[in-house]
Order: C-alpha cells, then sequence, then structure tokens
C-alpha cells in the first residue's frame, strides 16, 4: 500500500545518495537527524500515512463537508485522524523545539509530508498553512502573541488560516477593501469578507487563528496600505483560556471539483460589529510579513502536486503491469508469439509511463533540492554562502510551486489515460487524484503569477545573480556528467539548452523599457517559466544520472544495478527526447509573432 503513494527506494535514493540530506547532522542544530533517525521518521510517517489517513481520503472525497446550522462538519473519521497528526507533531515538525516544534530539517520533514499529503491531501492542508503562520507570529509577533498562539498551533490543538482573498480582489491585491479601524486599546475592529479560505471553519480543533490582510482606517490607497492581524476564531484571555466566540463565522462553502474532504470557506468578519484581532507587525507593512510565509506555501502546494503524482504514476503502473490486453507481435523470424500482453509492452502506454516516472522523479528533486538549500541557508557557519542559499531558494520557488505542479497535473491526466475508460470512473483512484491536484496551479498565486515573478523580479534581483548562480551550478554538473563516458553525449545535449536560455535572459532583459515590451514579456512569462523549469529539471535528472554512474560501480546486485540505469534512462529521455520540445519553445520566445498582443478586441470578445 505505500507503494501507492511514493516509490520509497526512489525517496531514498533522493534523500541519501544525490542529496546526502543525513550529512545535516554534521551540524550542531540537526545533530540528532543521522541516516538511522531520518529513516525512522520517513518510516513512521509511512506507516501513519497508510493505516490511518489513506482510508480517509476515499471517505473525504464521498463525504465531503456539510454546512449546517452555521457550522462546517468534517467526516468524523477526520478527527481521529487529525489528534493522531497532533499527537505525533506532524503539522509542524521542523518548528523551534522552544516552541513545542521538533527542529527538524525542513527536507527530512518534506519527506514525511510526501507520504501524508500523498495518502490524504484534502485533510492535511488544513494544517499545511500552520508552520508559515508560526514563522509569522514569531518574527513579526508580540511577545504577547507569541506566547498565545505559537504553541498551540505548532501542537495541532489549534488550526490556522491565511484571510486574504476577496470576491473583487483575487491576484490583484490593492483592491483588498476589509477594513481595521483601532479600538484605543491596542486591538482594531475588523469588518469585511473573504472567499476561497481553506479550513475557515471546521470541528477538528477547538479554536482556529486567522490570518486576516486588511486596511486601517486612513491608511494609503493599493498594497502599500495592507496591514496584517491576527484574529482568533474564539477570543484569547492573557493566561490563554479561551472564552467568547469573536464575530467571524463562515457564511457557506464552496462546491469543488475536488478535495471535497477541506472546507473551502466564505467569511464574513464584524457581521455584528465585534470582530476583534490584533496588529501582526507595523501599520501598512502587511505584505512584507505575509509573504515571509510564501516560500513555505508555494513549495507546499508544490509537494502536494507532487504527491499526487507520484500516487497517479504509481497506481498507472501497478495496472499497465497487470492490465491484459492484445497479443505479443510476431516474432522476427515470422513466428506467432501466441501470447497476451500486458498494456505496459505497448509502446504507446510505455511512453507515458516513461514521461511519468521521469517527470514524477525530476520533481521530487526539485522540491527536495530546495528543501536542502533552506536547510543550508540555516546552518552553514559562512553568512555569504547562508545568502546565497537564500537567493537559490529565492528563485527557484516559482518552478517549485509553479513548474512542478503543471508536471504533476499532467502526469495525473496520463494516468487516466493509461487506465483508459477505467480511469475516467471512481471505480479507480486516478480520477480523484486529478480532481485533487488540478487546483495546485491555481492558489497561493496562480502559475502565471509564478511565472511573473520568475521573469519581472527574480531573474532581474541583484543584478540577475541569483540566475547566474543556478548556472553555475548547473554547469558544474555538466562538467562532472562529461567526464563520464556514458553520459557525455547527454552532457552536450544538455550544454545546447542552458546556452539557448541564457541566450532568452540575454534578449528579454535587453529589451527597452516601453509599454509594450512590458505586455511582450508577460505575454511569453509562462513560456519562459516552462523552459527554465525544463532546464532545473534536466539539471536533476542529470545529477541523478551521474549519481548513479557513480553507484553502479560499486554494485553487483541486478535489481539495483536495474534501478540505477533507470536513473540514466530518465535522465536520457527528458534530455534528447524531451529536450529539443524546449529548445523549439525557446525559439517561440525569441522569434514567435506578436499575434497575442496584436489580434482586435472584435475578433477575441463575445460580440
Amino acid at each position: 500500500m505505500a507503494q501507492a503513494i511514493i516509490d520509497k527506494t526512489d525517496l531514498d535514493f533522493v534523500l541519501f545518495e544525490q542529496f546526502e540530506i543525513d550529512r545535516l547532522h554534521e551540524y550542531e542544530r540537526f545533530s540528532d537527524y543521522n541516516k538511522k533517525v531520518i529513516e525512522m521518521v520517513v518510516k513512521e510517517a509511512r506507516h501513519l500515512a497508510v493505516k490511518e489517513l489513506l482510508p480517509t481520503s476515499k471517505i473525504g472525497d464521498e463525504k465531503g463537508c456539510r454546512f449546517e446550522n452555521g457550522m462546517v462538519l468534517l467526516p468524523n473519521e477526520f478527527k481521529q485522524v487529525w489528534k493522531l497528526l497532533a499527537e505525533g507533531e506532524w503539522l509542524v515538525p521542523n518548528a523551534d523545539p522552544d516552541w513545542g516544534g521538533q527542529g527538524m530539517p525542513r527536507s527530512v520533514a518534506l519527506a514525511a509530508k510526501d507520504y501524508l499529503n500523498g495518502a490524504n491531501m484534502a485533510l492535511t492542508m488544513i494544517g499545511g498553512l500552520s508552520h508559515g503562520a508560526a514563522h509569522v507570529i514569531e518574527a513579526f509577533g508580540t511577545a504577547e502573541q507569541k506566547q498565545l498562539y505559537l504553541e498551540k498551533i505548532i501542537s495541532g490543538e489549534w488550526a490556522v488560516t491565511m484571510q486574504i482573498t476577496e470576491s473583487e480582489s483575487g491576484s490583484d491585491l490593492s483592491r483588498i477593501t476589509t477594513l481595521a479601524e483601532p479600538c484605543g486599546d491596542g486591538t482594531y475592529r475588523i469588518t469585511g469578507s473573504k472567499i476561497f479560505i481553506t479550513g475557515g471553519d471546521h470541528n477538528l480543533t477547538d479554536n482556529i487563528v486567522h490570518l486576516v490582510l486588511a486596511r486601517i482606517k486612513d491608511a494609503p490607497e493599493g498594497s502599500s496600505g495592507l496591514s496584517l492581524f491576527v484574529v482568533p476564531g474564539v477570543h484569547v484571555d492573557k493566561n490563554g483560556n479561551l472564552g467568547m466566540k469573536n464575530d467571524i463565522a463562515c457564511t457557506g462553502i464552496e462546491e469543488k471539483m475536488g478535495l471535497h474532504g477541506s472546507p473551502t470557506c466564505a467569511m464574513s468578519l464584524g457581521s455584528k460589529g465585534n470582530c476583534i484581532g490584533t496588529l501582526l507587525g507595523e501599520e501598512n507593512k502587511g505584505l512584507a510579513a505575509m509573504f515571509s510565509m510564501m516560500n513555505d506555501a508555494r513549495l507546499l502546494v508544490g509537494s502536494q502536486g507532487h504527491a499526487c503524482a507520484s500516487s497517479a504514476f504509481l497506481h498507472a503502473l501497478d495496472y499497465a503491469q497487470n492490465r491484459i490486453q492484445g497479443t505479443l507481435p510476431q516474432a522476427e523470424n515470422g513466428d506467432a508469439s501466441g501470447g497476451c500482453m500486458a498494456i505496459i509492452e505497448h509502446p504507446d502506454v510505455k511512453r507515458m509511463l516513461m514521461i511519468m516516472k521521469t517527470y514524477t522523479q525530476g520533481i521530487r528533486s526539485i522540491l527536495f533540492y530546495i528543501a536542502r538549500c533552506q536547510d543550508k541557508a540555516e546552518v552553514v557557519p559562512d553568512p555569504e554562502t547562508r545568502q546565497e542559499y537564500r537567493d537559490l531558494v529565492d528563485f527557484l520557488i516559482p518552478i517549485g510551486k509553479g513548474y512542478v505542479t503543471d508536471r504533476a497535473v499532467e502526469v495525473c491526466d496520463l494516468a487516466i489515460q493509461i487506465f483508459g475508460g477505467y480511469g475516467y470512473t471512481c471505480e479507480y483512484p486516478v480520477e480523484q487524484l486529478y480532481r485533487d491536484v488540478r487546483v495546485t496551479t491555481i492558489y497561493e498565486g496562480t502559475n502565471g503569477i509564478q511565472s511573473l515573478d520568475l521573469l519581472n523580479r527574480k531573474l532581474t534581483l541583484k543584478k540577475g545573480r541569483l540566475f547566474e548562480s543556478v548556472i553555475k551550478r548547473i554547469e558544474q554538473t555538466i562538467e562532472l556528467a562529461g567526464q563520464r563516458e556514458e553520459l557525455s553525449d547527454l552532457a552536450t545535449a544538455f550544454e545546447k539548452m542552458v546556452s539557448q536560455l541564457k541566450e532568452v535572459v540575454r534578449q528579454l532583459t535587453s529589451l527597452p523599457k516601453t509599454p509594450r515590451n512590458d505586455l511582450k514579456l508577460r505575454s511569453v512569462s509562462v513560456d519562459f517559466l516552462q523552459v527554465t523549469g525544463d532546464v532545473v529539471m534536466a539539471w536533476m535528472l542529470l545529477w541523478r544520472a551521474v549519481t548513479a554512474i557513480n553507484l553502479k560501480q560499486k554494485s553487483k546486485n541486478k535489481n539495483r544495478l536495474d534501478l540505477l540505469e533507470g536513473q540514466v534512462c530518465c535522465a536520457r529521455f527528458f534530455i534528447k527526447n524531451l529536450g529539443p520540445v524546449t529548445l523549439g519553445r525557446m525559439a517561440s520566445i525569441l522569434d514567435g509573432s506578436d499575434a497575442v498582443l496584436d489580434i482586435p478586441d472584435g475578433a477575441l470578445k463575445n460580440r
């Protein structure tokens, strides 16, 4: 059953062979996390996922959430699982031990959460923002706010939401109208409404702490006038005791395509004029505080997408190995084979499985590389090196969210195709995985927003040094691959991709700053995200191949050798078979038409 969620062998390869995560224990902060401990942590997460979470996933999908008498009710089966997640300290395992966390490396926590997210994403996403919220409160909160909220959030005793979106303010946060008026005692009276709030109300915890983006009365217009507030669903006194319910309520839940077990709420704040919250951080600096948790939130979404893709691939692989359709082709000598064949023997099915395997393994490495950089940024002694790791994280986050979830959706779509008609029915799990994964390209910033962040902001930060730092590391891997006879042709082909990406960057960043060119950049930003993501994916796969070649020299076990050769095959498939498509997309960015900008309004809009 565990193999229906995450491929343990490949996860171990990434953790201990490609990235050597166990070496983090050489740093004092992570000294407890040697290989044995990491294996134990992942094993426990796998056991919990398979035994407790996975059986409730289908239940949540079928029963869904109920909105009755102004309250959101989740399936009863979710309550016990949430209790186990909280008791096992799985919700925020990498939080500071001073506030009840385990101080776990992010990369190790990511491995554990891969299993948990893959087993029941609808449930785990209710606690998904707990880490980010705890980080914001720890970084920007007052001593009283930290004392009141941190331990309760980290322990899972209280849940958290992030309330940003309004009906007229989706990606454009400058349009937020929720108002906060000072009460004169250090608190604020908040009025407004929010939509699409994950876990805005439920019956899993006694309290839900809402982080609300609002505008203080007479604040500057636009996003520069936004502030962040802590608004408890139930008031908390100075001793941490719960009091009266706050004036914040769910007014309804969305009927969604997927994630039926996760309540997506419309929220009313201050309908009775008495929604009270406290300022988190400085006035009019709400976006800065909010964005401090965005990297974690977006990496979480990427990991959710990856977990769904991993599960979809493993289900499709199992089905393809056991579904008998067609007969084996004639042998070369003309003799009829007479044997039936599993559909995995069909070249087109094998092609789809190869895409799924390559994408799943590649995005797994992307996510764990980012998490490893986050860990290194916290523990390496040299300040300049720490900053370099932080820069790598900043540059790669749009890829870890945007590119990764695009590939994850594609993997889940291919899983349905491999199942054929059965994949379109509820008899098999892949249709639910597709419905659940589809939102990952939308929330925590649509993938279009991720592409703009990459092209318009991250690419030019520090005069392009973030991009150059990534390229430097890629070229180091190319050099290592070029030294191995088995990989020299891949190194040459990949070098061409990297060279062309550098040319794309050179030309795009050299465009004169005019309104027309600004629109031009926006029109190609998604393509730029995809080609940059392809290059990072190829880097990860080539890195895997180099690692595998080195390990093959030390092994004589046939199964082990086959798995290692599979790493090389995936790198070869992506770089040689899909790489030319990437080059074509780069050519489109540079030489494509401006038809998107030039089409007349009357030709595109309804008449």
